[in-house]
């Protein structure tokens, strides 16, 4: 029905039924974006994803049932760009893959190089480097740095964050922004330290 839906919408879509098949499909290249069911037969949707980051770092959203928070913070913690809560319906999908879609494209007027303390990005090859060393982030973790940088000393709330980073408003008991930070700051190594969360505020890039 998703698939079908989708196609009606635009997309070209290649759908297949097991975690094993659309790991391997994947990374076969050709795809702009992946959809990931938690709960698939053979291989499900946790270990499709983190075969597939294993190797590359195609958007990924995750479907998780309404209410399983373990699921959701587990797709995030291994490379997971977003989630959607089942039942969900297929204009709702089909808006979190557009915002995506839209992110990982940047515009002509964005592609100039971001510095700041040390650290580089660069929109148009969507290249993140500390000292000349390359730091390889997902689709959605280089929105999040995206936008602190383009903020570089100021706070940036997480509501902000959410909206200009991964397209949707915040929810309550949202934790999406900070899981992604977190596993930012673990990539970032010695460079995590410009990044300071502001208790109750959000969070700020140092600006040197």
């Amino acid at each position: 029905m998703l698939a079908e839906y989708l196609e009606r919408d635009g997309f070209s879509v290649t759908a297949v039924h097991d975690g094993e098949s659309g790991a391997r499909l994947a990374l076969a290249g050709g795809f702009d974006i992946v959809v990931l069911d938690v709960m698939m037969p053979r291989v499900d949707g946790v270990e499709a994803l983190r075969r597939i980051r294993r190797a590359s770092r195609i958007p990924v959203i995750m479907l998780t049932a309404r209410g399983d928070d373990v699921d959701r913070i587990v797709g995030l913690e291994l490379g997971a760009d977003d989630y959607v809560t089942k039942p969900c319906t297929p204009r709702e999908l089909a808006a979190r893959l557009r915002a995506i879609l839209r992110r990982v494209q940047p515009r002509a007027q964005d592609a100039a190089p971001l510095e700041a303390g040390g650290l580089t990005l660069s929109p148009q090859k969507r290249r993140v480097e500390w000292r000349g060393r390359s730091i390889e982030l997902t689709s959605m973790e280089f929105n999040l740095l995206e936008v602190l940088m383009r903020n570089a000393g100021r706070i940036v709330s997480k509501k902000e964050l959410c909206e200009q980073a991964l397209g949707r408003p915040l929810a309550r008991f949202d934790r999406s922004v900070d899981v992604h930070l977190s596993s930012i700051r673990h990539k970032l190594g010695e460079a995590a330290a410009l990044i300071r969360t502001v208790r109750g505020m959000g969070y700020h890039l140092v600006k040197e």
